[in-house]
């Protein structure tokens, strides 16, 4: 007997938050053309979820949807590429400064342990688990600012992203974590909120620098 295909909201929500993770640490590079058909058959779905969740992630950014109908994931240009740094600047610089009065040791410790999982990332030259680590820091520090609003803006910024960092971080060489991640800890311990805004921004944009050297212009 053929396996009945699900079409129900869960199997949606199911391929969507999995499909949607995969672009997010750049599982997929840039450009990968996809299927509803071979989406569908992967996740064991029918073609109306399958189809839900890309129109969902077009909708974000995630995934490209030409008037074709033809599905891949973003190639950005320089210029867009920009745009979104940009919008990181502003955007995490702000959740930085409304997490440290909640910043407590306890959550300082646990962002040093995060920190040692990006090194060991770099050690194995595992370029999807150092995004993964590295979104897993700001994230856990960013949660802490009680601005849900916010964090959804910039983590639909961090899903754009996501094919073009691991085309582009996977040829970086890299012998340590970010460095400014040791700015952003020091600045933690101290209550620094100055120091914070310029560590968490300097460390957006010395990242992203390494995008825009390499990506296309348009």
């Amino acid at each position: 007997m053929t396996p009945t295909r699900s079409t129900d909201p869960a199997a949606h929500e199911r391929l969507y938050r999995n499909l949607r993770g995969r672009i997010l640490v750049g599982e997929m590079p840039p450009g990968l053309p996809l299927t509803l058909r071979g989406l569908a058959a992967e996740y064991g779905v029918s073609m109306t979820p399958a189809r839900e969740a890309v129109r969902r992630l077009a909708a974000e950014g995630a995934l490209t949807l030409s008037a074709s109908g033809r599905v891949t994931t973003p190639e950005l240009s320089v210029e867009r590429i920009e745009e979104l740094a940009a919008l990181r600047a502003l955007i995490e610089p702000e959740l930085a400064s409304r997490a440290l009065p909640r910043a407590h040791f306890a959550l300082i410790d646990r962002l040093g342990a995060i920190n040692a999982n990006i090194a060991d990332a770099v050690m194995r030259h595992d370029a999807t688990a150092y995004i993964r680590t590295n979104l897993e820091f700001h994230r856990t520090l960013y949660l802490r600012a009680q601005a849900p609003a916010m964090l959804a803006i910039l983590e639909t910024v961090w899903l754009q992203l996501g094919p073009t960092m691991r085309a582009l971080y996977g040829r970086v060489q890299r012998n340590e974590p970010p460095r400014h991640h040791r700015l952003i800890l020091a600045a933690l311990k101290a209550g620094d909120e100055p120091g914070l805004r310029l560590a968490i921004r300097a460390d957006v944009t010395h990242g992203l620098r390494h995008l825009t050297a390499e990506a296309p212009s348009r």
